[in-house]
């Protein structure tokens, strides 16, 4: 038996969705961005503003590191 494969546009909205349709749709493709545990965001903004000023920010990448993948460098 032979396959037929036809293809559609369709015009979608993305507000049609409500925000959980969208995260479990994510989730099923295995591509749900991780939650940054404790206060990872605020070194992620440390790290940046550091960075932007041309500061070292070793210790911070170090600690971020740590808060998201529990392991020590």
């Amino acid at each position: 038996m032979s396959s037929r494969y036809i293809t559609t546009e369709v015009e979608v909205d993305l507000s049609d969705f409500d925000t959980e349709d969208l995260l479990d749709e994510l989730d099923s493709r295995g591509s749900l961005p991780a939650d940054m545990p404790g206060d990872s965001k605020d070194l992620v903004e440390a790290i940046w503003l550091r960075r932007r000023n041309g500061k070292n920010y070793d210790d911070l990448v170090d600690k971020l590191i740590y808060n998201v993948t529990g392991h020590v460098i």
